[in-house]
């Protein structure tokens, strides 16, 4: 294995770990190595993917927890630090991105939105960034979106939570420097569940350079290259994974 993408001995923390983008990141951390903590509301879920883990003979945790309210954050951090005794790698990729029409949006849903967008990725980002600057090293991925850099009618609440997410992470990688890098990745259209809503379910052609929805798979390398030795010089970058979207 190229040692710049061994993580054997790391572990990597993913919300939103148990399906889409965030389970093709959680499958690749441990296929390389790093033992893995799944987070999501459906524990039976994570279990799954947590049981998929260990057969590639890596240690896995399943953790139910609604990131966008600071107890269950403060509890998935508490389970995650008895399990393993430390975070190398956080990748934030839970979210939700409901359309309405802007003036229809109800208080209780925007609350909702930004909540697990921007509310509860704030406070795992700091408290495991606290943690990882104290420990010496630490590397934290925020997933966003191509929505959170141009104009997302009907689905502005998720568009702006994204966009402050992009803002935290570069201020996040000031406030945690020189131990912990904090970057932001940013996809495009990718055929995960969303697609469903989509009147083609994803197969037609988009107008981007590379003319297509991307595989969940695609996110990957991306990914691997954020939380690897590789990007050792990358913090506080907003690195875009969208076909040319934007």
């Amino acid at each position: 294995m190229d040692p710049l993408f061994d993580f054997t001995g790391k572990v990597a923390l993913v919300t939103g770990g148990s399906r889409g983008l965030g389970y093709q990141m959680v499958k690749a951390f441990a296929e390389r190595g790093a033992d893995v903590i799944i987070a999501s509301r459906k524990l039976e879920n994570c279990e799954a993917v947590a049981e998929e883990c260990r057969a590639l003979g890596v240690r896995a945790l399943a953790i139910s927890a609604h990131v966008g309210k600071w107890p269950d954050c403060d509890r998935l951090i508490e389970e995650a630090y008895a399990a393993f005794g430390r975070v190398d790698i956080r990748v934030k990729n839970a979210g939700m991105s409901p359309r309405a029409p802007s003036h229809e949006v109800s208080e209780a849903l925007f609350d909702s939105v930004v909540n697990l967008n921007f509310k509860g990725p704030f406070r795992l980002a700091s408290q495991i960034g606290k943690r990882m600057y104290d420990a010496g090293s630490g590397c934290i991925i925020n997933v966003t979106s191509s929505g959170s850099l141009m104009p997302l009618p009907q689905v502005v609440p998720y568009g702006s939570s994204k966009a402050a997410l992009n803002a935290m992470s570069e201020s996040f990688a000031h406030e945690y420097a020189p131990y912990v890098r904090v970057n932001t990745l940013s996809p495009g259209a990718f055929k995960t569940d969303i697609v469903q809503a989509w009147p083609d379910k994803g197969e037609g052609p988009i107008p981007t350079p590379r003319g297509v929805a991307a595989d969940p798979s695609d996110i990957v390398t991306a990914a691997l290259f954020l939380a690897s030795p590789a990007s050792v010089n990358v913090t506080g970058a907003l690195i875009r994974c969208d076909g040319g979207q934007h």
